[in-house]
């Protein structure tokens, strides 16, 4: 039997660092792997997970921090929105306190005021998302 071609599954999130009820900022990761630049933290869902579970272990992966799921921003499935092959995220709004540390596949974690969002250097559809985010 021929096995379906369909996109990769990932999960992506708008992640809120807060101190108390103070807003820090986003925090993004910069990328160690092509496509580099900075982008929100996430990565696929693996076989047997759910897209919820998928979200907050990357999270925890990328930037060593513990996050609660706040919302759904949306569904992200432009064919081309990753150079390298089709995949579409599920992005949800989280929220985390502490101090973000890189790992997994992240160069540098930083913090981002909303207003010094690095817009212009983000992989991927990330821009688009953040705007999204953004409108809202």
């Amino acid at each position: 039997m021929k096995e379906p071609k369909t996109p990769y599954l990932a999960t992506d999130a708008v992640l809120r660092l807060w101190e108390g009820s103070k807003f820090l900022g986003v925090v993004l990761v910069e990328r160690l792997y092509p496509p580099h630049g900075y982008a929100l933290p996430g990565g696929f869902v693996e076989v047997g997970e759910k897209v919820e579970d998928a979200v907050l272990r990357e999270v925890r992966e990328e930037t060593g921090l513990d996050a609660k799921i706040k919302r759904l921003l949306g569904v992200y499935s432009e064919p081309d929105r990753d150079p390298r092959f089709h995949v579409v995220s599920v992005v949800f709004v989280c929220d985390a306190e502490g101090e973000p540390k890189p790992g997994d596949d992240a160069k540098r974690v930083g913090v981002f005021p909303l207003e010094d969002l690095p817009l212009d250097l983000l992989a991927f559809d990330h821009r688009r998302i953040l705007l999204d985010y953004l409108k809202m």
